[in-house]
């Protein structure tokens, strides 16, 4: 059986506070470890906080790259703690430019890799250059897949990282209580046509009304988790990937997927 237990982090950010946000996700890591998780998994940018019209340029003086302090002193946390970390924030790239992005730390500290939201929303395209990859991260419970928040709106994203045999996808994210009605389709569609597990987890509070409300769903595209609205909060819980084999042998959506039709890649 191949089971991972997850924490998922309902995370209410001070916004532009890098510190106090990276000492309250510190808190988190240890709390999470205590609790016997493989993997904590945080909201998008949660560690300048969300708000494009508040933050604007500064995200750009803001952002780290992963030698930097935050992802110093998480890399730390992640050997001490014994805990894999996918950590949402403003990352420098080493051609220029911000993204916005995600850190994959190993449970030895090492970084597995880094991730840039492909598809920007809004006004993000003013401050955050676009990724042009979805690939898995080996972690080692196996391949795990990150995409960023409005990332989940395009299936192809996620049936990308599926085809690549990703079998969890976790979903750092920053949605407004406006688009609640996307936030309740989106993870359990691609859980669905994917056959994986897929979560989404949620930033909270700010004057964009983030929710919280962590979304987990299983490879059938039932819902598993689905966090307290409007407070911090974190979801501990273990789920067996090998669900996924299996619901992959009942729906074949994969396997009978026509790729020569739509002239697909992944």
């Amino acid at each position: 059986m191949a089971t991972v237990k997850l924490a998922l982090v309902q995370f209410e950010s001070a916004l532009m506070d890098v510190a106090a946000n990276v000492r309250r996700g510190l808190e988190f890591v240890e709390q999470a470890s205590r609790q016997g998780a493989d993997l904590i998994v945080f909201p998008e940018l949660c560690i300048t906080g969300y708000n494009t019209d508040v933050i604007g340029d500064r995200y750009h003086e803001l952002a780290e790259d992963t030698g930097g302090p935050t992802v110093q002193a998480f890399r730390e946390a992640a050997r001490a703690h014994n805990i894999n970390i996918v950590l949402g924030m403003a990352l420098k790239l080493d051609e220029g430019g911000t993204a916005n992005g995600a850190v994959i730390i190993d449970r030895t500290g090492a970084v597995a890799g880094t991730y840039s939201k492909v598809h920007l929303w809004e006004d993000e395209r003013k401050y955050f250059e676009p990724g042009d990859v979805c690939s898995p991260y080996e972690l080692d419970f196996g391949k795990l897949g990150v995409l960023i928040c409005y990332d989940a709106g395009f299936p192809e994203a996620a049936r990308t990282l599926a085809l690549q045999g990703a079998k969890l996808i976790v979903t750092p994210s920053a949605f407004s209580i406006e688009d609640k009605h996307r936030w309740d389709i989106y993870y359990p569609a691609r859980a669905l046509e994917n056959t994986c597990f897929v979560a989404g987890i949620n930033g909270v509070g700010g004057d964009l009304r983030l929710f919280g409300n962590n979304k987990l769903a299983n490879p059938k595209g039932e819902l598993i988790v689905s966090g307290h609205l409007n407070e911090e909060d974190m979801q501990v819980l273990e789920i067996n990937l090998d669900e996924a084999d299996e619901c992959s042998k009942l729906t074949p959506y994969l396997r009978d997927l026509r790729m020569d039709t739509y002239g697909y890649q992944a």
